[in-house]
């Protein structure tokens, strides 16, 4: 399979990922705000914060071993399976500490604490909620990250698309088995129990996938060694310690919100938060395929096809999320009423900024590939730490003065530090490796991203002209996507036209 179809194919499996949470987000808001109340909801959201926020370290540890995985290549299946089988254990071990300890933060004061002051929560659902958050980092712990580190090796074979799928059905299935238990009447308790044991019936069918491939692959199991995956463990908590801090700007704010909003005003914050989420996850869909590809163009020295690589994100952005994002400024707002059934109320500038840090992120990913990509762990946890810091002050100076609103223009802050020193750094990495950082093209992403800041502005100041915003808009974007297109190279053009026409033809 070429590289072309390689990423096309992940690609359609992320993007069918994005349909699913696209089409969970848009559902269960309704469906869970018509049993449940704020309250019920906001806590529900502040769990999933809370496990986005606990898991780092797992994560770190499972993505780490992945990137070790694309270097060593499917040559070397002997020592990919030997670094597997020591992190499966690892995992194994580690995990039933950290449910243990979770038990225990469960029924800690502090959260009882932090929950019931000054919502007017009762104690049963601050049992539940404890419940709840054990029984989801249960399934996260032995269920999906055994399961995604058997994914991250696989990839090296050719499977990620496969692997993707699951990740289609898993959460899509698991999401509708939670909306039966709603429905039914279910609670708090019953939703986080129902959810994660039908999870867990679903990843016994992923196991057997699993072990078919690898059979398939003649990947022998290799008698695991806990020192050797304790040693990459350690190894692995520098790229934790950039999630914690990373994760702190995209899930942690959430629970810092919380004390500051209160759990009706996080509700509304990660509501409003969907659509943006929704454009990050379809540009993973770019992105996440792209690594492997860009891994080997870097090893070679590849300089036309790296550039070709960069391209496809940059192009997306310009030509598909920017404008993207605009028009939604301009209609989002009675969709959102209608979709939340008027209990929260939408917020034009919180909406934007989110949605324009969105587009921050997407213009740095070419560069966080690199960075990434080449476990430079150093320059992740320092860019890390000083980015959770900027957000940290600017909610801090943001919030007393715009209110909820505040938070969103403090995440674009974060996120704009964030960007530069990733393009910084990644600047100097192909200079130290004879290669070349493509800036007519990168500069032309950014000034995407202004254009579509300014509409978005003039949008809110003048709601009453927004046709004319967005035909003046139209006229800029189309001509910076022409200019983009003309000053491309030629083995990028070639190499987007083959991915636009694959994409297309694949879904006709």
């Amino acid at each position: 399979m070429s590289t072309v179809s390689r990423l096309v194919s992940g690609s359609l499996a992320s993007w069918a990922r994005i349909g699913v949470t696209v089409l969970i987000q848009v559902a269960l808001v309704p469906i869970f705000l018509s049993y449940w109340d704020v309250s019920t909801y906001g806590i529900w959201v502040a769990i999933q914060a809370l496990i986005s926020v606990l898991n780092i370290l797992d994560r770190g540890y499972v993505d780490y071993l992945g990137y070790e995985f694309l270097k060593l290549g499917k040559d070397n299946s002997v020592q990919i399976s030997k670094k597997l089988w020591s992190g499966i254990w690892v995992l194994l071990i580690t995990g039933a500490v950290e449910v243990i300890l979770v038990g225990l933060f469960s029924f800690s004061d502090f959260l009882t604490n932090t929950l019931a002051e000054g919502n007017n929560i009762n104690q049963d659902l601050v049992w539940q909620a404890s419940w709840t958050l054990i029984f989801q980092w249960a399934g996260w712990t032995f269920f999906s990250n055994t399961t995604g580190l058997f994914f991250r090796a696989l990839s090296v074979w050719g499977y990620y698309s496969r692997m993707a799928w699951w990740d289609v059905a898993i959460p899509l299935l698991t999401s509708i088995a939670s909306v039966i238990i709603v429905i039914y009447g279910g609670n708090l308790f019953m939703v986080g129990l129902g959810s994660n044991a039908f999870l867990g019936i679903i990843t016994i069918f992923r196991f057997y996938d699993i072990f078919k491939l690898l059979k398939k692959e003649a990947i022998k199991k290799e008698a695991g060694s806990l020192q050797t995956g304790f040693n990459n463990y350690l190894i692995s908590l520098m790229l934790s310690g950039r999630y914690f801090f990373e994760n702190f700007r995209q899930q942690g704010i959430r629970l810092i919100l919380t004390p500051l909003v209160g759990i009706t005003g996080l509700a509304a914050f990660s509501t409003m938060r969907t659509g943006a989420n929704v454009v990050q996850q379809g540009l993973l869909t770019i992105t996440n395929p792209m690594l492997p590809e860009l891994m080997r163009f870097l090893n070679q020295k590849e300089q036309d096809k790296m550039e070709a690589t960069f391209g496809t994100v940059w192009f997306v952005l310009i030509c598909v999320l920017s404008p993207g994002v605009m028009v939604l400024q301009a209609v989002v707002e009675p969709i959102f009423v209608t979709w939340t059934k008027g209990k929260i109320l939408f917020d034009p500038i919180l909406f934007g900024a989110l949605s324009a840090s969105i587009l921050v992120y997407s213009v740095a990913q070419p560069a966080m590939a690199i960075i990434v990509g080449n476990n430079q762990l150093k320059k992740q946890i320092v860019l890390s730490i000083i980015s959770a810091f900027v957000l940290l002050a600017s909610l801090l100076v943001f919030i007393p003065i715009f209110g909820l609103a505040g938070a969103g223009l403090a995440l674009l802050v974060a996120e704009i530090f964030t960007a530069s020193g990733l393009i910084m750094f990644a600047k100097k990495w192909l200079n130290a490796n004879n290669l070349s950082w493509p800036n007519k093209a990168s500069n032309s992403a950014i000034l995407s991203i202004l254009i579509t800041a300014i509409g978005m502005v003039f949008l809110k100041a003048f709601p009453d002209k927004a046709w004319m915003a967005l035909l003046t808009y139209a006229v800029f974007s189309l001509s910076l996507s022409m200019y983009y297109w003309n000053n491309t190279p030629d083995l990028a053009k070639v190499k987007l036209t083959q991915f636009i026409n694959k994409f297309f033809i694949t879904n006709a």
